[in-house]
Order: structure tokens, then sequence, then C-alpha cells
């Protein structure tokens, strides 16, 4: 053992530097001492070589006389010494150390850049072994953020990004920064401490005289510990024991002969690599599906496997870059991929949240990795969403399935969806049951496979059983369908358009026939229906073409006389009583007409509950955004005059520009300024455009809007509650400047009044604050709240009330308070931005949005108060309490 006398200040002779590996050391004369047992020469030449440049340098410039005495009677083949020279050595103290580290660096030598290890090798830190592709390196590596240095041993990416896909003695690291392993010559491969010994080791093998057991990176990343022989017999893999990360050709699954059971665990954080919560993998042999499980309890589940994929896991399938295999035999059943593009590394990682991501990186060009998908962020893959019989749709919602209703119709009616449906009518075993075909579902959970049986006898074999519920011909092991039936009540469905699932579940009988009854009456319709068509067509054809050709006649006459008049310079405008000093242009119909080509479906370039948003032109040039209102429309005339009155009094270069209005007829539009960008949702929500959104333009953002509310709030002529401000009404200018718009259901406030109330509760859940929602009450700081709410969701880039976290089922305000209370708010920041420099101005807006959600209004600051926090970083922030919702 080497030790540091780090008291010695005596003058440095020598003053020479070298580096080697991970180590970097000075050298200096004698002076630290070496503390060795007396020992052979292959002892000491091997602890000389297992130990790192720096500590080894130290050792050949401390020769303490009992170890330096064996050293030089055991070495004369390298030096051909005797013991005289002993009696001389201080008069060469300054030849000695260079003829051993002579000797040293020829030995270090043979150990650099080779994927392989002898039993008669030593391997310490600061040695590694990379792959023959220079793809991977293994060796001892320490996480950056660990204050003690633990050491571990593991497999990572070889110049990339410091990457790991393997660790040996995850959950026991060595503390004492010292690691060496030693393979045997019966094959077992151990890893060794200082100060606890044994560390982690390979299971026992037995292997015979005849075989020669080597050590070797695989260029896929695998260790294998194998026969150095001609038939290369692999005796250990790694990639029997992984942890958290997925290879090509890496299998999960079990081996049925030896019973191995191979799944991913995740880290417990990504600076603690040892065991985490979330595993993932294939599980039961029976009926294979891949599960992902936190603890024992089930996150989500994709499966039985169909002959194509798992039922569900439409995003497992293979694609351009990879192809998935499933096998399943008398000594295996494994799922795995294989990557299609050579210039392609893939990799398959559960992380310490729970999250199953697939990450890329494109050799020679890509700078970080691509998170490709992300399996389970589809909510519908929550664990028995919708309960027993409930299938989950899009958008997160469910529906019980047809013969089936609410089981709780409250809490249903509360989006409350775990307790399920129950049958319409009751099931009444041998009196009649029967199944009935539904499709495009994911199978649920808990499959039986019954054996090789026709359809028919599927049917047979379930409808004996009271308590089968459901059966399927399923090709679930890849060789030809099996009858696969389902014992109790049906959980975890969900309904997929492309690629779902036929299953036959069981029904009562007065069910049955209503069924029946209600098709043969779609179908009378449907025939009735056609001939009705027919015939109208028949008659009407004449008729409507006609009609069409007196309109487009006469909307070409009145778009020629629209032009004249505009080319004329004449316009009208609509006068405000209320200000005789504000006017708008007032434009005709035809005008409106021309510039959006009619209202063309090319030209649309939004979709709202009040109508239609168009993009167009005018004559000279200028583009134009129209904003259409429906007979229908949620937003109403006095909605649309009390928008033009306010944009018409407002001028702020956050607030959009209304250039002018059209009322003709039953037709009500508003002209904007067109503002390329569109809206602000349509870049944090989608994941190719939020890349684009660096965390300086965010911020960029974030202070835009809280200019335009303070405007609106205090400095314009007005006090303005805007009572709507979501993403989808910021609009983006073509440098991404924010402009706020949409003031259809804002209220003006005088200069002393503090809030107002409303019956007709108008604007958008989760952007509503709980006293606007619940009660009808708004005032300024309710539009305080609608803007919290947006801050997060820019620094996530997601929506709070569709977020998801596979640990619980809070929204994203709810989400951030869990992590502002756990001292980690950063990671609720999207993983698209990495910019660390910016880490303290990132927490500081999560600090001011999370005071601007508090429950209660006379908590939340002032748009001022807010503009101010987030202008200057030395102000104080108070405390945030609990956001409402």
């Amino acid at each position: 053992m080497v030790s540091h006398d780090d008291d010695d200040d005596r003058s440095q002779q020598f003053p020479t530097k070298i580096s080697y590996g991970r180590y970097s050391s000075s050298f200096t004369r004698p002076g630290i001492s070496l503390d060795l047992p007396c020992c052979s020469y292959d002892h000491v030449r091997t602890t000389i070589i297992s130990h790192s440049v720096k500590f080894c340098l130290n050792a050949l410039l401390s020769y303490q006389n009992h170890c330096i005495h064996d050293y030089l009677l055991q070495t004369g083949d390298y030096l051909n010494a005797h013991l005289d020279y002993y009696r001389n050595l201080q008069k060469m103290s300054t030849i000695l150390p260079l003829i051993l580290c002579s000797l040293l660096f020829l030995n270090l030598q043979t150990s650099i850049s080779t994927d392989t290890l002898k039993p008669t090798e030593s391997f310490v830190d600061g040695f590694t072994l990379i792959s023959s592709n220079q793809r991977f390196e293994f060796g001892f590596f320490s996480l950056g953020n660990s204050s003690s240095r633990d050491l571990y041993l593991g497999i990572w990416y070889y110049n990339l990004p410091f990457t790991v896909v393997w660790l040996a003695n995850r959950n026991n690291p060595i503390r004492d920064s010292f690691g060496e392993i030693s393979l045997k010559e019966n094959g077992t491969l151990f890893l060794y401490s200082r100060s606890k010994g044994i560390v982690w080791s390979t299971d026992n093998i037995t292997i015979t005289s005849s075989f020669t057991p080597v050590l070797q990176l695989l260029d896929s990343g695998n260790l294998v510990i194998r026969d150095d022989g001609r038939n290369k017999t692999i005796f250990w893999e790694s990639f029997d024991f992984p942890t958290d990360t997925l290879l090509p050709d890496l299998k999960l699954g079990s081996k049925l002969y030896v019973g191995l059971h191979r799944f991913l665990r995740s880290w417990k954080s990504n600076e603690d690599p040892s065991e985490g919560a979330y595993s993932f993998g294939l599980e039961p042999p029976e009926a294979p599906q891949l599960v992902l499980r936190s603890g024992s309890r089930k996150l989500s589940r994709w499966g039985p496997f169909d002959g194509t994929l798992f039922s569900g896991g439409t995003s497992l399938t293979s694609s351009p870059l990879f192809q998935n295999f499933y096998a399943s035999n008398s000594e295996e059943v494994y799922f795995k991929y294989e990557l299609l593009d050579e210039s392609i590394l893939s990799r398959l990682v559960i992380s310490p949240t729970g999250l199953l991501q697939y990450f890329t990186w494109r050799v020679n060009s890509s700078k970080e990795w691509n998170l490709l998908i992300t399996f389970n962020s589809d909510p519908c893959d929550n664990y028995a969403k919708c309960g027993p019989y409930g299938s989950c749709y899009s958008l997160s919602s469910c529906k019980c399935l047809s013969g089936f209703t609410p089981d709780s119709p409250r809490d249903w009616g509360l989006f409350s969806y775990s307790g399920g449906c129950r049958r319409k009518h009751e099931l009444s075993c041998g009196h009649g049951d029967g199944f009935v075909k539904y499709n495009a579902l994911k199978f649920p959970d808990n499959p039986v496979v019954w054996g090789n049986y026709t359809n028919h006898d599927c049917e047979v074999k379930c409808l004996k059983n009271c308590s089968c519920m459901a059966y399927a011909n399923v090709n679930v092991y890849g060789n030809g369908s099996r009858c696969v039936g389902w014992i109790g009540d049906l959980v975890d469905l969900k309904y997929l358009p492309n690629g779902g699932e036929q299953i036959y579940i069981r029904m009562a009988h007065t069910e049955i026939k209503s069924i029946a009854d209600a098709k043969r009456k779609r179908s009378t319709v449907k025939i009735v229906s056609v001939v009705t068509v027919i015939v109208v067509l028949l008659l009407s054809g004449g008729a409507i073409w006609y009609l069409s050709w007196i309109i487009r006649h006469r909307r070409t006459d009145q778009i020629g006389r629209s032009s004249k008049a505009q080319q004329s310079g004449s316009f009208q405008y609509i006068d405000d009583n209320q200000d005789s000093g504000c006017q708008l242009p007032l434009y005709d119909l035809e005008t409106i007409c021309l510039a959006c080509n009619n209202f063309s479906e090319r030209n649309k370039i939004g979709q709202g509950g009040f109508g239609s948003v168009y993009k167009g032109e005018l004559a000279n040039g200028q583009e134009i955004a129209v904003k259409r209102l429906v007979e229908k429309s949620l937003q109403g005339v006095e909605e649309l005059k009390n928008e033009i009155i306010l944009i018409a009094k407002l001028q702020h270069r956050n607030l959009v520009k209304l250039l002018g209005c059209c009322i003709e007829g039953e037709e009500t539009m508003l002209v904007y300024e067109y503002l390329p960008n569109k809206s602000l949702n349509n870049f944090i929500y989608d994941k190719p455009t939020r890349k684009l959104l660096t965390w300086r333009k965010r911020y960029h953002i974030i202070k835009g809007i809280a200019r335009g509310l303070l405007y609106l709030h205090q400095d314009s002529r007005l006090r303005i509650i805007h009572r709507d401000l979501k993403t989808s009404n910021i609009l983006l200018d073509s440098e991404l400047n924010p402009k706020i718009s949409d003031f259809g259901i804002a209220r003006i406030f005088g200069t002393d009044q503090i809030q107002d109330m409303t019956k007709r509760i108008i604007g958008t859940y989760g952007y509503m604050s709980p006293e606007y929602a619940m009660n009808g009450h708004y005032s300024v700081k309710s539009d305080v709240y609608s803007f919290g709410v947006i801050v997060l969701e820019i620094i996530s880039g997601q929506k709070n009330w569709a977020f998801h976290h596979p640990d619980h089922d809070l929204n994203l305000l709810g989400h951030a308070w869990m992590l502002w209370n756990k001292r980690r708010p950063s990671e609720i920041l999207d993983p698209t931005v990495i910019e660390p420099s910016y880490g303290n101005q990132i927490i500081r807006c999560i600090h001011v949005a999370l005071l601007c959600v508090q429950q209660y209004p006379e908590d939340r600051p002032k748009m001022s108060t807010v503009y101010a926090m987030l202008s200057y970083e030395n102000m104080e922030l108070p405390e945030p309490k609990e956001p409402g919702f």
C-alpha cells in the first residue's frame, strides 16, 4: 500500500511532470515513504504496475531497506542486480529510478488499447479495455458530483460524452479510491478494494483445464468471460445482468434452463447509480408482456405479443433505424432489438423518474444524444387508468365499452375514472351468455394461454368457465395462434384506431339481443338514407349548379367593385362613442374575400370556439390575419365590439395590433397584423420546434408577456383584465417577440376597482384561477395566476392539464410544487434546454411562477412586482405557498 507524506515540505529536486490515463503527478527527490510488506518480486512488480503512475513513481523514489532488498534479490532478469549494489544505492539514486521507470513503462504499454484481460494480468483504476471497434470502454470511474469519489466498475461509450451503460458494483461502490480486478484461472472475475477485500464477483464458473479463460469487451458493449481457444465458448456475460440500459442485441426476458431473468432497473438518481424504484422487463414467460413497474406496482404494460408487436405498443414497432425480435422456446423467452444503420448508436434507458427513453447518436455528426421516443409518454399508458371495462382514448379520456356504464357517474364527471364500468345487464352463466366482438383494442392484462384451439373451440372453453370474461386467438409465442382467455374483470384497455386487436367479450343474453336489434335498425336507416340522398341529389343537382353559377359571377362583380374602391383610397371608419378620438378602418366584405382567397382552406391558419383565422394579403401587399366569427360562435356581438374598443385604445409592443374590422350582413370579422410564427403553443408543446427555443428565447418571451400584462393592468389609459390568458393567445412575430391577443372577454376596471364577479364563466380550464373558476370572481390577480401557469409551461414544455408523470396524478402545478418542496425545482426544466450557465435564472423563474399560482389572490404579487422579480436578480423573493388546483 502506498502512502503519501503530505507534511514533507523539503525542497524538490527533479521537478518533472508525467501524465498517464486520468492521472497526472509531479515527482521529486526521495522524501515520500513507501510502506510495502516484504514480498516476492512478482508481488512488488504487480503492485507497482497496478497503482497509478503517480503512486508508482513515488514508490520508485522511496526505497526502504527491507523491500528494496527483496526486490533487488529477485530482479536479475530485469536489472541483473546484486545485493552488493544496494550498499552503493545512495550513490546511484539519480539513475535507479530512471531504470525502474523504463522497465515499468515497458510493462504498461502491454496493457494499453486492448480489449482483453488474461488471468496473469492485473487491472486497476486508470487502466481500461476498449472494444476493437472503439465504441465502448470498460474500467473504473467516479461520478462527477460524488464528493467522496466513490469508484464504480462499468462500461461506457468511448470518445463520447460520458454515458454509462453497465455497472458491476452499482450497489456497493468502492469508497477508498482504490480498485483492482483479477481474473482467476477458473474463470471467476473478482473486484477488490483496499479496505473491503472482495467487493463484487461473477458467479462461480467451473472451467476444465482444457479451457483458458479471458475477459473481453466485445464490439456490442457486452463484457464476456470466454475461452481463449478456437471455439470461443462464453462462460459469463454482462448482457445477462443489465442495469438501466438496453443496448442492441441485449435480450430482456428469461433463460429458462438456468432460471435467469434479465430486466432493466433504474438508477436511484442521476448522481446515484444504485438500484432505483423502477424496473422494466418481459414477464411472465407463459404469456409474455413488457411491464414497467415501480416496486411491485405496475405503471405501464404492453402485451401480450400478437405475432407482430406487443399489444398496445405501437411505439415499440420496428422502424428504419431498428428491428425488434421476440422469441419463445423451451430454453428462453426474450425481446431484443437490432440496429439497421451502422452509423447510428442507440440505447433504451429507464430513467430515475421511470421514463422509458430511446436515444440515438449519429456517428461523426451528432453533438449530443437525441431523444427519439419516450415510450410511456401517452397518459393512456398509465396502468388501468380507466378501471375495469373502461377504455382509454386519446387526450387521456375514458369511455365504457358498449354494454357497460360508469360504476360511479359522479366520479367520472370529476374526471376520476379508476372505478371503471359495470355491466348494464348482469351475466347469467349457462343461460344464454354469449360473446360480442370488439375491434381496435389493446388486449387487457392477465391473459391465460390455453393452447392451440380453433376460434370456435376457444369460445366454447371460455363459455364453460363462468369466470372467463373474454377470449381471443393470439400469436402469443410468434409461432402460431393460441387460444388466450381472461379470467375476471378486464383492466388496462386502450382504444387503438390503428393497429388494435380483436377480442370477444362475454355479454348477457339480453345485451346481445339489444345489440343485434340496434344493428338491424342502423342497417335499415342506412338503406333509407342512401336512397333519400340519391333522390335528393338527382332532383337538386341542376338547382345547385345554377345557384353556384350565380354566386360565382356575383362575387366576381363585387370583388371588381371593391378593388376599384380600394385603389381610390375610400375607407369607412368605426367610431367608439366612449372616446371620439378612437377610430378604426372598416373594411368591406369584398376586400377581405379578395385578400383571403375567398376564405379557402389553404389560407386557414387557426381554429377556435369563435370560428376560424385566415391569412390574407391586401392589394398593397400587407399581410393580415382575419378572425372570422361563425354564426354560433362562443364570441358574440358584444364580445366582438368589446374586443374592437379595447384593442383600438391599446398600443404596446407586446399586444397584437388591430388593423380594422368588417361587419356586413351575417359576417363579423376582425383584421389583425399577421404574425408569421403563429401562437406560442405551436412551439412549446411540439418536440421538434421547442428545441428552437433556447433558454434565452424562453426568458425573452416570459418577460415580454409580463411587460404586456403590466401595461394592461397599470400603464395603459384603462385598467384591463384579460380573463383568458393562455399560450394559444400569445402570438409570436418573426423575431419571437410575444404579443398578447384575443380580448373578447376582457373587462375594463375603474381606477379604484379591485375585483368583479360574473355568473357567465368563460375561459380555459387549466389557466383559470380558482376563485374565478369556482365563484366567478376575477381581478388583476386572475391574470397573474394565468401568467404563472404559462411560465411553468414555457419552462417545462408541458401542458398543465395534460401533464403526465408515472409516479403520481398531479398536474403540472402540483408537480412543480412537489419538486420545489423537495429542493429539486430544476427537474421540471424541458430536457431539450441544456444551458447550465442560466441555472439560477431558471430556478428564479420557477420561484416567481409558483408565487403567481398561489391559491389565494391576496398572496399573489402584482404584475409590477412580478416584472421587478424577473428583472432584478438581487431582489429577495418570499417563499411560495401551495398552488390552487
